[in-house]
């Protein structure tokens, strides 16, 4: 009785551990490719920039 017990929770909890480190992986890789996309735009747009002439943008980075 007390091995199915412990057998049932640990069966129970496994898929949920499971489908939440799936989610973790895949917001993580969103938010990195996001964050990495935002480098590069930014390092393009700066280099476009310097080659127009013109100043870099005012205010936050």
């Amino acid at each position: 009785m007390l091995e199915n017990y412990w057998a049932n929770a640990i069966f129970s909890i496994t898929p949920t551990i499971l489908i939440g480190l799936i989610f973790w992986l895949i917001m993580r890789s969103i938010i990195r490719a996001d964050r990495t996309e935002r480098t590069v735009y930014a390092r393009i747009e700066a280099e476009e920039r310097a080659a127009a002439g013109q100043p870099a943008p005012e205010g936050p980075a």
